[in-house]
């Protein structure tokens, strides 16, 4: 499970350090995908869960055949080399507007990679969005 937030940031040929809390998990390999203005980077059975769960949303028409196209043709298979950083690719990176500094964000069964700025606006509207289900649900 990938939980906790980093400030990490990308080196002049693309590639970014992994925190070391999530290394250990990622080491036989990993994909990068584009999601939600960011990019996620599933470990290799995660990421195999996704497909197989978004390969039955296409099967039943819940979703359509180009999503598995889309989300499919862009994603990156990546593995953190022996200092721990992965590359990641120009057009990944111009997606998610990574430039220089990057949070990552443990996000349960993956890890989201964010541009400062827009993981500022998700985190703010997600704190009113938990403290609406702990009120509204009774969680707490």
């Amino acid at each position: 499970m990938f939980v906790g937030t980093f400030e990490h940031s990308l080196d002049d040929k693309g590639r970014l350090v992994l925190p070391s809390a999530f290394r250990a998990r990622l080491a036989e390999g990993a994909y990068l995908t584009p999601y939600e203005n960011c990019l996620a980077l599933w470990a290799a059975d995660d990421f195999r869960s996704f497909v197989e769960r978004l390969t039955e949303k296409v099967r039943t028409g819940e979703a359509k055949p180009n999503a598995m196209r889309v989300f499919t043709a862009n994603a990156s298979e990546v593995r953190p080399d022996s200092q721990g950083r992965i590359g990641v690719a120009p057009r990944l990176r111009e997606f998610a507007g990574l430039t220089g500094e990057v949070t990552l964000n443990g996000a349960l069964d993956h890890i989201e990679l964010w541009h400062p700025p827009r993981w500022t606006e998700v985190n703010a509207a997600g704190e009113a969005n938990l403290a609406d289900a702990v009120a509204n649900l009774g969680i707490f």
